[in-house]
């Protein structure tokens, strides 16, 4: 009886001892469970060990979330398998181009620069014709009046006549007036004295300031030499003349003329 109550008592303490190893080890094993829970919750995604591709963190969702916002695997993976078209139209927040409006600027300057060359050129030809033109009216009274003064200084007794007719067919206005009802008398003193004179223009020109669009005065310096019957020799006379040359109807003739010192 003794020997069965002594088994019996070792067979209770191994068994409490057993109980007791097996509450330790299980307590020693939940906090291994919970760390290999926790190392497993934040184990990375990624490729396989070896590869160069650095590990991506995975995070996982809330159960609230999972309805209000995609992953972002999924997100993409969409976005790569459906590529939209490009389009031409600049994005809203990208600068407008600005190259047409500086083409337009450029078209405009050239325009205006053009316009500014064509418009120069118009007044330079303008100007240019202009200025033949008052050269032209200029030298067209200078040869009147010089064809005035030869006409004047220029006298033969054997073509006393139509030298004074000469004289007349060039005349107009005041200088006119002093010969008409004077021709015959003018005509027998010069072939009666026998008078002869041979005239030459020194120098013509338009006095300055006197010059119109149908009138000018031009200063006539002449030279004549003179011969009669009293003295038979040549001899040289200077006259300085201004002669009014004037248009009528379109015809330049000597209006009036005057000896100046």
């Amino acid at each position: 009886m003794a020997d069965d109550d002594d088994r019996s008592a070792d067979l209770s303490s191994s068994t409490d001892e057993r109980a007791t190893d097996s509450a330790e080890q299980a307590a020693e094993q939940a906090p291994a469970g919970k760390e290999r829970s926790r190392r497993r919750a934040v184990r990375h995604a990624g490729p396989p060990v070896g590869e160069t591709e650095a590990p991506k963190p995975v995070v996982l969702a809330k159960p609230g979330d999972a309805d209000a916002q995609p992953a972002p695997d999924k997100v993409s993976t969409t976005k790569a398998a459906s590529p939209e078209p490009a389009s031409d139209a600049p994005a809203p927040g990208a600068p407008k181009q600005r190259r047409p409006l500086k083409s337009l600027l450029a078209w405009g300057v050239t325009a205006v620069v053009i316009v500014a060359l064509v418009a120069a050129a118009v007044v330079l030809l303008l100007d240019q014709r202009s200025a033949r033109e008052r050269d032209d009216r200029r030298q067209a009274y200078v040869d009147t009046a010089r064809q005035t003064v030869l006409n004047l200084t220029t006298i033969h007794p054997e073509t006393a006549k139509e030298d004074v007719d000469r004289i007349i067919a060039g005349a107009s206005g005041q200088f006119l007036q002093e010969f008409e009802g004077r021709e015959d008398p003018f005509v027998g003193v010069v072939q009666d004295a026998n008078v002869t004179t041979e005239g030459e223009v020194v120098e013509a020109g338009v006095e300055n300031g006197s010059e119109t669009s149908i009138s000018a005065n031009v200063l006539v310096a002449a030279r004549t030499m003179v011969s009669s019957k009293e003295q038979p020799d040549p001899s040289p006379r200077d006259f300085r003349m201004r002669v009014t040359i004037s248009d009528v109807d379109g015809k330049l003739t000597a209006s009036k003329v005057e000896f100046v010192p």
